[in-house]
């Protein structure tokens, strides 16, 4: 292959963090290639919590999942990257030029990789109750995909996180009723909006876990509720249970390709660069020490891994100074 054919940077990886450090890299004249193993740009925002309101997007009071992954698209698509997706990396090798990178439907090059991966292929961790899975699709649900399913409902959260305290508060003003469930008296979720919920008309149930689930006579889902430490059990009936404790994900793939690894996520240095000089990774699969996993913090290390991977790569060229003059850069070439 000659250097014409390789890509500047392939990024793995077509969620949040994947899409704006391909529009970072393309406002840098990168030729950048993004690799979506879903059929659709958005990750685990998209697959997860489209509808659920994010609260940690500077510049937004609230955006949920679905519209901020529709800006982040129309943002990336106006840079132009090529876009390939249903398509999984499935290893790459180093060479002279860069390396050559083997998906499920091709072989590419690149001078450098930026994996925005995510927590790898993923899926939500199943509720442990008696019979749960005969509800499932019906009464029980582990992704809400419509929020206005629950109107006027009565309807009971399982978990302890921001996404089962952020959709109790959601739900709150259009079901009929909200409870939520958790094993503990201390709620995992930022502290602002558990306040929230304990000021709100929501149902708290701790420290309960769900032991069994039926269906009574009326058509509604009976929950036993058992408290921790004890054998004391409490009955509740609603319409609806969502299931929020987040998930399990399967970085067997990763694993395979020969990088450090801190348990699932990828060592990463302070240019965001890992165990193999000219990879880079980005958002939640990156792992160093003090870091916060919020999409807003994938966002800052964007910049930093396109940046450093071209320095890399082209060494004789200067820094960027800000966005405007990137712009104007970009702007002049495509005019």
């Amino acid at each position: 292959m000659t250097e014409q054919e390789y890509y500047d940077l392939t990024i793995i990886g077509g969620g949040p963090v994947g899409m704006f450090a391909a529009t970072y890299a393309r406002m840098r004249l990168a030729k950048t290639q993004i690799i979506e193993s879903l059929d659709s740009l958005g990750g685990q925002v998209s697959a997860l919590f489209p509808s659920k309101k994010i609260y940690d997007i500077p510049g937004f009071e609230g955006i949920t999942g679905a519209e901020l992954i529709a800006r982040l698209e129309k943002q990336t698509m106006a840079f132009s990257p090529d876009v390939f997706l249903g398509e999984t990396v499935k290893n790459f090798e180093k060479n002279e030029l860069g390396f050559k990178i083997e998906t499920t439907k091709r072989i590419t090059y690149s001078k450098a990789i930026i994996i925005a991966a995510g927590v790898g292929a993923f899926e939500p961790r199943r509720l442990a109750a008696k019979n749960s899975s005969d509800f499932e699709n019906k009464n029980v649900h582990y992704f809400v995909k419509d929020p206005q399913n629950f109107v006027k409902k009565d309807v009971a959260i399982a978990g302890g996180g921001d996404s089962a305290v952020d959709w109790a508060l959601e739900l709150e003003h259009i079901a009929k009723s909200v409870h939520i469930i958790h094993r503990r008296d201390q709620f995992r979720a930022m502290e602002g909006n558990v306040e929230k919920l304990r000021q709100s008309s929501v149902s708290i149930h701790t420290p309960y876990t769900v032991d069994s689930l039926d269906e009574l006579e009326d058509g509604k889902l009976g929950l036993t509720l058992k408290k921790a430490k004890s054998d004391e059990e409490e009955q509740l009936a609603v319409d609806d249970l969502i299931v929020n404790y987040g998930f399990v994900s399967d970085t067997k793939i990763l694993a395979s390709w020969g990088l450090e690894m801190n348990r699932k996520t990828l060592v990463v240095d302070q240019n965001q660069q890992t165990s193999i000089p000219g990879v880079y990774a980005i958002g939640d699969i990156a792992s160093r020490p003090g870091k916060i996993n919020l999409i807003a913090t994938g966002f800052g290390e964007a910049p930093n891994a396109v940046n450093n991977a071209l320095v890399q790569i082209y060494p004789e060229k200067k820094q960027p100074t800000h966005s405007t003059q990137l712009i104007k850069n970009f702007e002049s070439l495509n005019n």
